[in-house]
């Protein structure tokens, strides 16, 4: 009997010394919340007069906005959530891409019907920067990908495609599945595919290829070339950069 007490003590006495240990534990875990939480505060309010000091060469400075969208990710800021408040006032950022994002629109809209839709973002850039002369600041690939993020409260209309040698705007409603991302990156470096090559690269059936092909035609993403030779040729015109597709691909249809 005296055993059997002594097992029973002994497990209450664990079941106390548990119950202690949980409640220490809660207690450390408030502490260091506390404290994460005040190296927070203390670091934003540190943001707030390092964007308030820089605020002239955050606007101006793409590789410095760059860098201090960075910092600002870090911590849980996000300078472009609102159009009111600190940031917003103290910046601009918030008008920056506004006024970005309606430049993108406007570029994509008026190249639609010879790109279908596709330009990539070095060719935006660059329209984007001869468009705006003297009264646009620099603006980095980076902006135009903060700029587009924040399009998609218009719908699926505005998306990036990420490519092997750098990225794709699609302007065009309806999103892109992993086939049709797998064909424009097969395509990227000479513009064009056929259902041979997805085949024969990608180890797809015939039907699988066509079908994904036939697809972006129908958007108009893609042009048919029936006289480059025995097989039929896809071409994508968002993927050329510095020519007018329509001058040297005559032949195509869409």
């Amino acid at each position: 009997m005296a055993r059997r007490r002594a097992g029973i003590g002994a497990i209450n006495k664990g079941k106390i010394d548990k119950g202690r240990y949980s409640a220490k534990a809660t207690e450390i875990g408030e502490l260091e919340l506390s404290h994460v939480s005040g190296q927070l505060d203390t670091f934003r309010k540190q943001l707030e007069a390092f964007a308030t000091k820089h605020k002239s060469e955050i606007r101006k400075n793409a590789e410095f906005r760059g860098h201090f969208q960075q910092m600002c990710a870090r911590i849980g800021v996000d300078p472009l959530a609102s159009s009111k408040g600190f940031w917003a006032q103290t910046l601009g950022v918030g008008d920056f891409y506004y006024e970005l994002g309606v430049q993108i629109i406007e570029i994509c809209l008026a190249s639609r019907e010879r790109n279908g839709g596709l330009m990539s973002f070095h060719d935006l850039q660059r329209k984007v920067l001869a468009t705006s002369g003297k009264t646009r600041q620099d603006v980095s690939e980076d902006d135009l990908a903060r700029a587009i993020k924040k399009l998609k409260i218009l719908g699926a209309g505005f998306a990036v495609i990420p490519m092997k040698g750098g990225r794709l705007v699609q302007s065009v409603p309806g999103e892109l599945n992993m086939d049709h991302t797998a064909v424009l990156q097969k395509a990227e470096g000479s513009a064009h595919t056929s259902v041979c090559e997805l085949v024969k690269e990608l180890g797809w059936t015939e039907v699988r290829a066509k079908s994904i092909l036939d697809h972006l035609v129908h958007e108009g993403m893609a042009w048919v070339d029936d006289q480059g030779g025995p097989e039929r040729l896809y071409w994508f015109p968002g993927l050329f950069e510095t020519r007018d597709p329509s001058a040297s691909l005559s032949s195509l249809r869409m």
